[in-house]
């Protein structure tokens, strides 16, 4: 059976550095944070008191007061993302099979917020009896977001959420990219989105000695490779791509941001948590990845990495990368987009994806910020290039994207420049 050629042809997201496209980007350029004081609630109490947020993120612009009731706020942002991405794909639905179009949109956690609220609500009152919104379950589970694109647009599609952690929406990408190329669809939405800074997700991070405390320079708390790193900073956000069968683009004219090349996916099989010392589960999965593309590691010119800023994590990707690409990891240029957004766990890789492509199609790389001269980790090979705090200009054929979650979960994406 010969394999389709998948491409992209839309893109879309709500991020805590622009509330579209072009303003993320531009502000990614400029190395801009996305981290300020949590506005969310009142966290006087808690080690970390700092997130990045999306701001002015305004939901009646959506939808109704009454439909806002049932949407959590992770789902509003899927919703925001995805209709930019199709509204920029230029697709008319009224002229597809909306049987063949589908949506894999993922949340590594989903709406952690109306559970809160709810459960929270319910013990507060409990003298009353149980009470609870109609709208609970639906509003909580990590698939909805995937439901409610898929009611607004008709598609008929498949239609499901990838749940891996921080990997879950790179994930929904390669599950995205595989039922394409073997004609299962003509085209899915696919991406992620998240919305985790609430009481419970920082005091549970906090717990685990995940988050940075860095309260009194929040700005350039998530720094990537440097010595001073102390844990990750949350993120909220969504990004949204939309897939489509090569030929499907050129018969309706698409615009072709770029191709998918290949997936891979594997497990550290080693601890609850911890990404494995030796990045054993990160060498698989990129090499996984490089596999399914046919490609040699000298085919890719630029990682966007996982690059959390925790003090593990970082350095096991490092030692992952120069065993997978040896030499050619000094000719690569790397970056973490994390030291601007933060983290946005299920939604981190379809974020990162898409910055991914806007590095290919500006044949720019996106800079690592928030490195100060002699910050080193003498545990860290300072002669690759990590693209330090200025974006650099350079011939982008290919890039990988690479996601790890807790639970040993490990996905990596490979897009390239697409030619005829």
């Amino acid at each position: 059976m010969e394999l389709k050629r998948v491409v992209v042809t839309g893109l879309g997201a709500v991020t805590p550095v622009g509330n579209d496209v072009q303003t993320t980007w531009t502000n990614i350029l400029a190395g801009k944070s996305g981290a300020g004081p949590i506005t969310h609630f009142d966290a006087s109490a808690f080690k970390t008191q700092f997130a990045c947020e999306v701001k002015d993120f305004d939901p009646s612009k959506l939808f109704d007061r009454k439909e806002q009731r049932k949407y959590d706020r992770y789902a509003q942002l899927a919703v925001a993302a995805a209709k930019e991405a199709m509204e920029n794909s230029g697709m008319d639905l009224e002229k597809e099979n909306k049987d063949r179009i589908g949506v894999i949109f993922s949340a590594g956690i989903g709406g952690i917020r109306t559970f809160e609220e709810e459960v929270g609500g319910y013990y507060v009152n409990i003298d009353k009896g149980p009470r609870f919104n109609p709208f609970f379950i639906p509003k909580m589970i990590a698939d909805i977001a995937a439901g409610h694109i898929s009611m607004i647009y008709g598609l008929r599609g498949p239609n499901y959420a990838t749940v891996s952690a921080c990997a879950s929406s790179t994930n929904a990408i390669v599950d995205a990219f595989n039922l394409i190329r073997l004609g299962k669809a003509n085209a899915i939405v696919t991406g992620g989105a998240e919305a985790t800074i609430s009481p419970s997700a920082v005091g549970g991070f906090n717990a685990m000695h995940a988050l940075s405390t860095r309260n009194d320079e929040p700005e350039t708390a998530s720094r990537p490779f440097s010595a001073s790193r102390d844990g990750f900073v949350m993120g909220e956000g969504s990004a949204a791509l939309i897939l489509e069968e090569l030929d499907h683009a050129i018969a309706r004219g698409a615009t072709i941001y770029a191709e998918i090349a290949g997936g891979g996916m594997s497990a550290d099989a080693y601890h609850l948590t911890a990404s494995h010392p030796e990045g054993l589960g990160a060498k698989l999965v990129m090499r996984n990845a490089l596999e399914d593309a046919d490609f040699q590691p000298e085919d890719i010119d630029y990682i966007n990495v996982h690059g959390t800023s925790t003090p593990v994590g970082d350095i096991s990707e490092v030692k992952a990368i120069l065993d997978v690409f040896g030499e050619h990891s000094y000719k690569l240029n790397i970056s973490s987009t994390k030291s601007m957004t933060g983290h946005l766990l299920g939604a981190a890789g379809a974020l990162e994806a898409l910055l991914s492509i806007l590095a290919i199609r500006n044949q720019t790389v996106p800079p690592t910020i928030n490195h100060l001269e002699g910050d080193d980790d003498p545990e860290i090979d300072y002669k690759l290039n990590f693209t330090f705090n200025k974006p650099e200009k350079r011939e982008i054929n290919a890039a990988l994207s690479n996601t790890f979650g807790f639970g040993g979960h490990n996905a990596s994406v490979i897009l390239k420049k697409y030619t005829h």
